[in-house]
Parts: structure tokens; sequence; C-alpha cells
């Protein structure tokens, strides 16, 4: 059983959405069919793949039934974040709703909370930029209370992750390493969204793994900020294969 990663899925399977990503680049060029062919490649009914948001083009959640119906025929356990173009994301009560009503029973809502799967622990939010310049926005937007707000989110999950790894550590011995999965990057290039930074030092430094980043193929996608282990996980950027993460040796 292993875990893997990949973000922005960007799917527009059915009609009313109509936003293929392949204007994009030659990288998105047939990415639906490049997405499942990867993914059935190496991915098992037993295995888990956290998907860090902008999963659908859908603008609501009943628009987005054919995208769900699409990961739903993939293999494995999915857990999925939240992304800037998710418009179709609801209260988590409505979306699993939403799940059950349609068969959707593969796919599970990683946000404000956390999994403890394969003795590694699983948590996340949205995140944010927090310099303006990098974000294009409707309307008059409280940067400063969309961050604190993120903030609060991101402790959430990993309050919820650090209970989860004491119970199991207490029951097995075993202490599991805590993964954060963001949409936004909390650092890319020169920028550096600080307030998210500095609540991952005050948990530990959990390794982070992140997407929303498109088009930029000749960075490194990992690197380290600050004793944080920072992983880039966009579809496009793995050209549409799966990152797995390291196995626990126990």
């Amino acid at each position: 059983m292993a875990i893997y990663v990949m973000g922005d899925l960007h799917l527009s399977t059915n009609s009313v959405t109509n936003k293929s990503m392949e204007k994009f680049g030659k990288r998105w060029l047939g990415y639906t069919d490049k997405l499942r062919r990867n993914w059935e490649a190496v991915v098992t009914s037993e295995d888990t793949v956290v998907i860090p948001g902008d999963i659908s083009w859908a603008m609501k959640l009943e628009e987005a039934l054919s995208d769900f119906q699409f990961i739903e025929s993939l293999p494995g356990t999915k857990l999925i974040g939240k992304g800037n173009h998710d418009f179709w994301w609801n209260t988590a009560s409505k979306m699993n709703v939403f799940f059950q009503e349609n068969c959707i029973q593969s796919v599970k809502i990683l946000n404000n909370n956390a999994y403890l799967v394969e003795n590694q622990v699983l948590c996340g939010t949205r995140g944010w930029f927090l310099d303006e310049k990098q974000q294009v926005t409707v309307g008059s937007v409280d940067y400063e209370k969309i961050i604190n707000r993120e903030v609060i989110r991101l402790q959430l999950s990993l309050d919820n992750a650090v209970q989860l790894q004491r119970e199991h550590e207490l029951a097995t011995g075993i202490r599991s390493p805590i993964s954060v999965f963001l949409h936004f990057p909390p650092v890319w290039l020169d920028f550096i969204c600080r307030p998210i930074v500095e609540t991952l030092h005050d948990y530990g430094n959990p390794t982070c793994y992140f997407g929303h980043i498109h088009g930029m193929y000749n960075v490194p996608k990992e690197f380290e900020f600050e004793g944080i282990s920072m992983h880039l996980v966009s579809s496009d950027a793995m050209d549409f294969t799966l990152y797995r993460l390291p196995s626990v040796q126990i």
C-alpha cells in the first residue's frame, strides 16, 4: 500500500464547463487520457492519492459530477483539498451527501482535518499567496483576513495531525511523520508566505506538498527552506505522473 500525490487535475469532462487546459501548452495535450494512463499504471485499489486542489473547472457541485465520476473510476482512495479554482467546493456535510447520493465512494475531504494512512499522518488546507501582485481577484479582497483564516485552518489541521500522531505512537510505538498538503506554495522563488511558514515551524517543520504553479518546468520541484522540505506536485510540473511519498521504515 502506497501514498501518492498530484495536484491541479483541472478536469472538465462535461459539456457544461467545457474548459480544457490543452491551450496552455504541449504538456496539457490529451491530459485527461494521460492522467488516467499514468494513474492506472501505478495506483492500486489499496493505495491512497492526495489531490491538493484545483480538481474541477465546475462552478457548482452538481456540475462537477462527471469529473468526480472520472476520479471515482480510478483506483485508490482519494483525499481532496480545495484550490483557488474549485468554485464548486461546499460544506463538508453537503459534499458528503452529494458523494453518497452519486455513489462516489472513494473520495474523502482533506480540509481542516487529518488522516492516518500507512503509518503517516496527512493533513492540509488551501493556503494563500499573501502578495497581492500574485493574485488575480475580482473586487476588493482583504488579504490579511484571508491569510489569517488560512493559518487558523492550517493550525486546526496540524492539531488534528498531532493528535493522531500521539495516539498512533501510544498504540504502536511508531512515531508517524506528518505531511502537509496545500494548494498554494508557502515559498516559491522570491515569494514567502511568512505566516504559513511560521506555522509550519511551530509544528516541527513537517514536509510540505503544494500545487498551483504551472508552466515553470526548468526550476527545481523539490527544495528545502528553513528546514522544511518543499515539493511542487502540480500535474503538469510532473508531466501527469504521480509522486510517491517515501514509505515509513519500521
